[in-house]
C-alpha cells in the first residue's frame, strides 16, 4: 500500500500567543522538524498543509500545500488528498504534537484495513491523527462545501474505525497549546537525553 503523509500546520496558535507553532522552538529545534523527523520514516512521501508565506517552511524541503477552503484541519486533509496522486491513503498528524507514536501509520492501517481510521488513547479519539483513503475526496469536498468543518462529525458520517493506542503519561497525542505545555515538553526531551 502506498501511504503519504501530511503535517497539519494551519492553526493560529491563539493560546500560544498567536505564534506560528510550526516554527516554535522545542529544545532549540522548530516543532515542525520534530514532527517531520518522527513522521517521515513512516510514509512514502510527506507534505505540510499550511497557508501564508510558504518560504518560512522551505528549510523542511517538503511540499507546502495551501488549502482553498480554510475551514480548519479538514481543509488541510482535502489539500493533501488532492496532492497525493498515486497514493492509497494519506495519514495526517498535527504539527503541535511532537510525541505521537513511532508506529502510528501501520497501526492506523491495520485498524481500518485501508478504511478511514482515527487514533485514540485513554478513551479519547484524536481525529487529526487519522488515515484518510483517497476515495473520500468527493465526500470531503462536498462536506466542506456545505460549511461543515467538524472533523469528528465527518469521520462518524464516514464510518471511521478506532485505532486504539495504549494510554501513557504523557499521552503521546497531547497538543502543545500553551507556554506551560511547551515547558513540560522541553523537560521531557531533556530527561530523555
Amino acid at each position: 500500500m502506498r501511504i503519504f503523509g501530511v503535517i497539519l500546520a494551519g492553526g493560529t496558535g491563539r493560546r500560544m500567543g498567536g505564534v506560528d507553532k510550526a516554527l516554535l522552538g522545542l529544545n532549540g529545534t522548530p516543532m515542525v522538524q520534530h514532527v517531520q523527523d518522527r513522521f517521515e520514516p513512516q510514509v512514502e512521501r510527506l507534505a505540510i498543509s499550511a497557508n501564508g508565506d510558504a518560504t518560512r517552511l522551505a528549510f523542511t524541503g517538503l511540499p507546502i500545500l495551501p488549502d482553498a477552503q480554510s475551514q480548519g484541519p479538514l481543509s488541510g486533509v482535502l489539500a493533501a488528498l488532492d496532492w497525493a496522486e498515486g497514493a492509497d491513503a494519506v495519514v495526517s498528524v498535527a504539527v503541535d504534537t511532537p510525541f505521537f507514536p513511532g508506529d502510528l501509520v501501520p497501526r492506523l492501517w491495520l485498524a481500518g484495513e485501508g478504511r478511514l481510521a482515527v487514533a485514540s488513547s485513554a478513551g479519547r479519539w484524536h481525529p487529526t491523527f487519522a488515515l484518510w483513503p483517497r476515495g473520500l475526496r468527493g465526500a470531503l469536498r462536498d462536506y466542506l462545501a456545505t460549511g461543515g468543518a467538524r472533523v469528528m462529525a465527518f469521520c462518524e458520517a464516514q464510518g471511521a474505525v478506532e485505532a486504539p493506542f495504549p494510554a501513557s503519561d504523557p499521552d503521546p497525542f497531547t497538543n502543545l497549546n500553551t507556554p506551560a505545555d511547551l515547558a513540560r515538553a522541553e523537560t521531557l526531551l531533556r530527561c530523555a537525553d
